[in-house]
């Protein structure tokens, strides 16, 4: 990456017009997306859930890593804002017969696309197609390697303060497998900004990243002392899929020392939320007690997520439209201006 991520996705006047990541995003930026996403949750409790603020529009959804939670809530996102939404399988597009990903992309621009959806392997995917691929095209970023995960972070702060009336001053406790969460990171960002009083990252220390405190949180490596106290628990999943070495002796001894259990539960606040960004795995992370217990939003999650990328899609699809309006005007005003001069230089056969 070569440019700061939070400015390639602000316009010039700092409106959205790409969502890449959470850092470097402003308090009233974060807040504005949040009240956006509750405006649009009483939509979604009428018998006709579509608004037309996209309407003729086309939204990509380019996933080239595998996902059903994410890239079903951007495809409802995007139909209930009633844009046209085309879902690439990369497995079977161009790319799989020796196309580059930017002739695939630009081919994909040629179409008069207007939003691209990217969930891809390797931190940095989506500020590099937002950066050298698509000047007119929003990128929305749905998960970029071990980097992160914005519109996750922003539906988990939406669900805290819709529960617990307030980000500001709660002590949050992320616990599990740091070193891979892309969402952790885009979570801390976010929870930082927006006020939170603590921010507590739980785990082994195989499974800490060496530098986390750095980002503004404390390190804690025993359940009991990471909760005690705590407003809100965000449980992660195990990312077996990115652990190259053996970093854990066994499942059944993470979920003995930091899976949530009723009991562990108790050290935190009587009044404390469960959260899980999912998918969950069941007597590895958290009992089913407390997944399905009093305690638990975990499903309200899952609800508020299309609300929260209603949001997103809805404020960079207007930043990018802003942006060319005001490049038109400037253009207009340009060509009035030759135009003047040429008016008002001398005829030649006159002078």
């Amino acid at each position: 990456m070569t440019t700061d991520p939070s400015q390639v996705q602000l316009t010039a006047d700092g409106r959205l017009k790409h969502f890449l990541t959470t850092e470097g995003l402003s308090r009233e930026l974060l807040t504005e997306i949040l009240d956006t996403a509750d405006s649009f949750i009483s939509t979604q409790e009428r018998d006709v859930k579509k608004v037309p603020l996209l309407r003729g529009k086309t939204v990509v959804n380019l996933f080239f890593e595998n996902s059903t939670r994410t890239r079903s809530t951007f495809e409802l996102a995007a139909k209930r804002l009633s844009a046209d939404i085309l879902n690439l399988d990369i497995a079977k597009s161009a790319t799989a017969k020796g196309e580059t990903l930017m002739d695939t992309l630009w081919n994909l621009e040629a179409m008069y696309s207007d939003m691209f959806v990217v969930r891809h392997a390797d931190s940095g995917a989506a500020h590099f197609i937002a950066e050298h691929v698509t000047p007119n095209v929003a990128i929305i970023n749905a998960g970029d390697g071990r980097h992160a995960h914005p519109t996750q972070a922003m539906l988990d702060m939406l669900t805290i303060r819709r529960h617990q009336g307030s980000i500001e001053g709660k002590i949050v406790a992320i616990v599990g497998d740091i070193l891979h969460s892309r969402v952790a990171r885009s979570q801390i960002h976010a929870l930082r900004t927006l006020g939170a009083a603590e921010v507590r990252v739980i785990g082994p220390g195989t499974l800490l990243p060496r530098d986390i405190e750095a980002l503004g949180c404390k390190a804690y490596y025993r359940m009991e002392d990471g909760l005690k106290d705590c407003d809100v628990i965000i449980m992660l999943r195990l990312q077996k899929e990115r652990m190259q070495n053996a970093l854990l002796p066994s499942e059944g001894e993470f979920f003995k020392l930091y899976g949530l259990t009723e009991e562990k539960l108790t050290y935190a606040k009587p009044d404390a939320i469960v959260m899980h960004p999912g998918p969950i795995n069941r007597g590895v992370e958290i009992e089913s007690n407390v997944a399905d217990g009093p305690q638990s939003v975990i499903l309200n999650q899952v609800s508020y997520g299309i609300a929260v990328r209603m949001a997103v899609m809805a404020m960079a699809m207007s930043g990018q439209q802003q942006e060319r309006n005001e490049l038109a005007e400037q253009h207009n005003e340009q060509h009035i201006e030759q135009n003047n001069e040429h008016n008002n230089e001398p005829d030649q056969e006159e002078a």
